[in-house]
């Protein structure tokens, strides 16, 4: 079995490259020719773990490729996967332009019956104008040639997409045809044996699922940022809140982590884009409009802390910055809440330190020489008046407290992701602030 993948991001290079696992002949596209060159010497253009090992393996096998021809990796083609970007335009509406040029140019080139299914996530109704551009550019060829169109959103988590995807929870999929179906089930069998199932529906509702998942996830994270805020304020301790609530089943005990807010890829951009397309349909979402201001609010506790701390004294003030990446295990920053911290820390006049362990060259990128980016954690803290913990990364949960005393000008911690214990915080001198527990001073 031949499949196409257009797009070589999180996405379509992750998808291809597990597809290619079980066997499938798997052509990678993109129309970024550098990075299939490098893709084609074995550089991999994001991080994500096991996933270099994986691309090279299969590969070698001669079951992954990659290619800046679309139209060369139709031939004895069954299905194509359309996992290009659909960024935030404007007014928060995702940008299709590139998912129709990929629907164009399939048009355009295909030979044969195809199955062409939409892995970027996509607003509703987005298969009824891809199966339309399709259809256009096959009647501008005077040609009839059969294709169906299908909506098989992805669910993977930057930093263990591997392993969601090789053992997905569901797999949900929207076709209207039975000869779809069927080649759906063919592709994903063998990932249906941990005996989760795959779910067939109509194709707007797959469409509505990514964005409903997505957005529910969200809510679950500014519902929480919310009550530890709270929290502060009336003398509660939010981690024993949330041991107290995610025990019940009907909560559950993920993602109700409080923290400084949450970025990256998805969340921001599937929230705005639901939000634009309720009121399209005049179905205003007011939950998911809170759910929006409530994390942009969060993204600013930490700079709050650190001000109310320092007072009129901030200004040249150093502080070291640990984690820039949204979450750990990616080196992925957009819409990271590092940024909006280190952009209010900077308007403060405050000289900022910072350290990633993976995301130093897109920090370089988006934050240029406004901060010094350092090779080492301990590195960004010499001569430092606190420490600002920004991502959760495993190295940055036990510290070395003779190396910190050494190094520090002032024992401060703002913690923005909980990690610390505010006892232990006092035990050993420090001033610790952190996301809806009362502060600690020694």
């Amino acid at each position: 079995m031949k499949i196409t993948v257009v797009g070589t991001g999180y996405v379509g290079l992750v998808s291809g490259t597990c597809f290619a696992e079980t066997g499938i002949t798997v052509t990678c596209v993109d129309i970024d020719r550098d990075k299939i060159d490098k893709l084609n010497r074995g550089i991999i253009p994001i991080y994500e773990p096991g996933l270099e090992n994986m691309v090279k393996s299969n590969v070698e096998k001669g079951l992954l490729f990659f290619s800046t021809s679309l139209k060369d990796s139709l031939v004895d083609c069954e299905a194509v996967f359309i996992a290009v970007g659909t960024p935030p335009g404007e007014d928060g509406s995702a940008d299709l332009k590139y998912v129709l040029a990929v629907a164009d140019e399939i048009g355009m080139h295909m030979q044969d019956y195809l199955l062409i299914a939409t892995k970027s996530t996509v607003p509703i109704k987005t298969a009824e104008k891809i199966r339309k551009r399709v259809a256009d550019a096959l009647k501008k060829r005077g040609v009839e040639i059969e294709f169906d169109v299908a909506s098989n959103p992805e669910f993977l988590k930057e930093g263990a997409a591997i392993n969601d995807f090789l053992k997905p929870d569901r797999i949900v999929i929207g076709t209207d045809s039975d000869r779809a179906e069927k080649i759906m089930n063919r592709l994903y069998k063998p990932f249906l044996l941990n005996g989760h199932p795959i779910v067939f529906m109509d194709i707007t509702s797959a469409e509505m699922t990514k964005y409903a998942a997505n957005s529910m996830l969200a809510t679950k994270i500014s519902f929480m940022n919310d009550i530890a805020n709270l929290c502060e304020v009336v003398g509660a301790d939010v981690n024993m809140v949330r041991k107290g609530i995610g025990s019940d089943t009907r909560i559950g005990n993920k993602f109700i982590y409080p923290g400084a807010g949450y970025g990256g890829s998805c969340f921001p951009k599937d929230v705005k884009a639901l939000i634009r397309t309720g009121d399209e349909y005049n179905s205003s979402l007011e939950i998911l409009k809170a759910v929006e201001r409530v994390n942009d609010n969060q993204k600013l506790v930490i700079p709050a802390k650190i001000k109310s701390h320092f007072g009129d004294k901030l200004a040249g003030k150093k502080l070291g910055v640990w984690g820039l990446s949204f979450k750990p295990q990616t080196d992925d920053m957009r819409e990271a809440p590092s940024l909006r911290i280190i952009e209010a820390l900077l308007e403060e006049g405050v000289i900022v330190r910072a350290y990633d362990p993976v995301a130093l060259e897109e920090a370089r990128k988006k934050l240029g020489d406004s901060v010094e980016l350092c090779e080492d954690k301990y590195e960004a803290l010499i001569d430092s008046d606190g420490l600002v913990v920004v991502t959760e990364w495993p190295e940055f949960r036990v510290l070395n407290y003779r190396v910190l005393n050494k190094l520090m000008r002032e024992k401060v911690i703002f913690d923005g992701r909980n990690i610390y214990e505010p006892e232990e915080m006092k035990e050993f001198g420090f001033t610790y602030y952190s996301i809806g527990r009362q502060p600690v001073k020694p």
